[in-house]
């Protein structure tokens, strides 16, 4: 027998008290809810007394995916401030879209571009030319490339990262809103470098790839926190570091091979340098559009990152033997000057001058304190910097082997 409208009107609230309070979840086919807080508790709902349509009435919530996108926006964000202001230059990350990613498909750089291609009769003499050429280039330099693809095919985690940013996300991941159009079109042109980089270094003879595979496979499990906390301020602060220093990364491993005669791999290290700049373009002009909105907000952000200092995507790698082997692909990096400690002060000051912090005016009194802070950054790591490189050189260099190259010391 169905119950009354007034046993109905009860019933409803003591489901939507239970689910507010407890913070359960309905799920769909069962009708059922859980107390997290009193494990015991547990209701089945009769759809003949609730149906479905009543429940979603009343909670708001809707079981189906197309609608999934809207009920997510507004839901309650971490930042309601900052997802409002990156929210007003949308119209700005949709011009970027299509102004600074490059078209896809048959329009855009492929790796197979810059690499033997297998189905051509003389695909035997272009792999030679490439292995000869790779021969040339030494192992510490190999080993700073490899670290470089790693990094690079940790993408998943990275794609990851940017659906965290609130306001940025892509809930069902065909979501038609700039801020997704732009993370997927961003993720598609990131792939191609680790995927151009593994076919390079797999070509080339000279390293061991189950061991590099192995290390990929490790850093994707262990995952990725660069201390965004869901901010996309901080997110973008980050994203703009980060990317000009992957480009300065990419861009002198490829002289150095260009030094040791390998000219194809300095063009294929400049193609990614390039994409990395492009990149870095998008991301600092979305922070200026945040300067322009909420400067104090931004400083504030810019300020705390700063003062725990820049996490690099791939220092929780490991090849399952070296438990140092980020800090020792790092030394080697640094010993050849392909990212140093002055490469980071320089990004410092690059986008302290490019977002003209010390220019900024009608800032409130925390805001001029997180102004002045950001500006003396550059001067003092550039001390700090000098000051450790300077006791390296007289420091005697201890070479390590990598499994990346069949134990071989760099």
């Amino acid at each position: 027998m169905l119950a009354s409208s007034t046993e109905r009107a009860a019933l409803l609230a003591l489901i939507v008290a239970l689910s507010v309070g407890s913070g359960a979840a309905f799920a769909p086919t069962s009708f059922s809810v859980r107390s997290s807080s009193l494990a015991t508790l547990s209701a089945t709902v009769d759809p003949t007394v609730v149906t479905k349509k009543e429940y979603q009435d009343i909670c708001g919530v809707e079981f189906n995916d197309s609608t999934l996108a809207d009920r997510l926006a507004r839901t309650a964000y971490l930042y309601p401030k900052h997802v409002e202001v990156i929210d007003d230059f949308a119209p700005l990350v949709d011009r970027m879209v299509d102004e600074i990613l490059l078209e896809t498909g048959e329009k855009s750089w492929q790796p197979q571009d810059y690499l033997p291609d297998l189905s051509q009769s003389n695909w035997l003499e272009q792999t030679k030319e490439l292995r000869e050429a790779a021969a040339g280039v030494p192992d510490d330099l190999f080993v700073v490339l490899i670290g470089d693809m790693v990094t690079e095919e940790a993408l998943p985690t990275y794609q990851t990262l940017l659906n965290t940013f609130e306001g940025c996300d892509d809930p069902i991941g065909t979501t038609n809103s700039a801020w997704a159009r732009w993370s997927r079109g961003w993720t598609s042109e990131e792939n191609r470098h680790g995927d151009l980089l593994n076919k390079y270094l797999y070509l080339s003879g000279k390293t061991d790839m189950r061991a590099i595979e192995v290390t990929i496979q490790h850093l994707i499990t262990s995952g990725f926190n660069p201390g965004a906390r869901k901010d996309p301020y901080r997110g973008f602060l980050y994203t703009s570091f980060q990317e000009r220093a992957t480009k300065i990364s990419h861009g002198n491993v490829g002289k150095l091979a260009k030094a040791h005669g390998a000219v194809d791999l300095q063009r294929i290290c400049a193609k990614i340098a390039g994409d990395e700049g492009r990149h870095e373009k998008a991301y600092q002009a979305f922070c200026t559009e945040i300067l322009k909105r909420d400067p104090d907000g931004l400083l504030a952000e810019f300020g705390d990152l700063m003062r725990g200092q820049i996490v690099m995507p791939a220092e929780l790698m490991t090849d399952g033997r070296d438990p140092h082997l980020y800090e020792n692909f790092s030394a080697v990096a640094q010993r050849l000057g392909v990212y140093t400690a002055l490469d980071y002060a320089d990004i410092i000051e690059h986008l302290v001058n490019h977002w003209k912090i010390g220019e900024l005016t009608g800032l409130s009194s925390e805001g001029e304190k997180e102004q002045n802070y950001i500006c003396r950054l550059p001067d003092r790591y550039r001390k700090l910097a000098e000051r450790s490189m300077n006791k390296k050189k007289d420091e005697e260099v201890v070479t390590q082997s990598f499994s990346w190259i069949f134990n071989r010391k760099a």
